[in-house]
């Protein structure tokens, strides 16, 4: 059953660890964004967590100057936990969270959020991996991308294209019946909610995007890709032991 909203509140969460040399550039980019080309009421909620370089101060000072922008703030890390945190704490119809780097063109908010408003999906996602998708990165990251992609979809039989570009944007019903479910607190939450969604009849949207790698970025590669083998194979067991609850295609 497609699920329109005819004018949808939204917010934005950034997630950020360690991230005062470049919230503020990010912050404002996106509120320029957001005054120029985005139809929908939106906040921007920067998610602390556990940051120890300033970053709270100069979310807090954003805050202070902005009315849009608010925070959320976690002393323990955990991009996973920082989302799950404002996501259920925000009472809009739809979140949405981008990677503070803002690696993926902000042009593409809109895409996903009407995916979910007009279009009547449950979930939309950045794609970094379809055809029409505009990717540059290295040829490390293009591979370990890739490779762990296709290996979610072997080892857990899921469909959706990319679970791990920090683009996505979900429904309140999402955020009240899989986000519950979600064990992850960390980098395979994003994969973990997808395939919980997926698995109960919620529909994803893939959404190709413009993408340009952050040679800033921060993520040991190696180890996020590791951690999130094992959270595939916990999962994989998990599903193959019980149906995962509030299985949409029977309500």
């Amino acid at each position: 059953m497609t699920h329109r909203i005819h004018r949808p509140t939204v917010d934005l969460v950034i997630p950020v660890l360690n991230e005062a040399h470049v919230l503020e550039r990010s912050v404002e980019a996106v509120r320029t964004y957001l005054a120029t080309d985005f139809p929908y009421p939106c906040n921007i909620i920067i998610a602390d967590n556990g940051s120890t370089d300033g970053t709270l101060e100069v979310a807090r000072r954003l805050e202070q100057a902005y009315g849009e922008v608010r925070v959320s703030h976690l002393t323990v890390r955990g991009r996973g936990r920082a989302l799950r945190k404002a996501w259920t704490e925000s009472n809009a119809d739809i979140c949405a969270y981008t990677d503070v780097d803002l690696s993926t063109d902000l042009k593409h908010l809109r895409e996903i959020t009407d995916a979910i408003a007009i279009a009547g999906y449950d979930i939309s996602i950045g794609s970094r991996l379809m055809k029409d998708s505009e990717t540059r990165r290295g040829i490390k990251r293009e591979f370990i991308s890739r490779a762990y992609n296709l290996f979610v979809k072997v080892a857990l039989k899921t469909s959706f294209s990319d679970a791990q570009c920090g683009f996505k944007a979900v429904s309140r019903r999402v955020i009240d019946v899989v986000v519950p479910q979600i064990q992850d607190e960390s980098w395979f939450f994003d994969t973990e909610l997808l395939t919980l969604a997926e698995k109960q009849g919620f529909r994803i949207k893939d959404v190709p995007v413009k993408w340009i790698d952050d040679d800033d970025s921060r993520v040991k590669i190696v180890k996020t890709a590791i951690d999130d083998i094992r959270g595939v194979l916990r999962v994989r067991r998990q599903l193959a032991a019980t149906k995962p609850i509030g299985d949409r295609t029977t309500q």
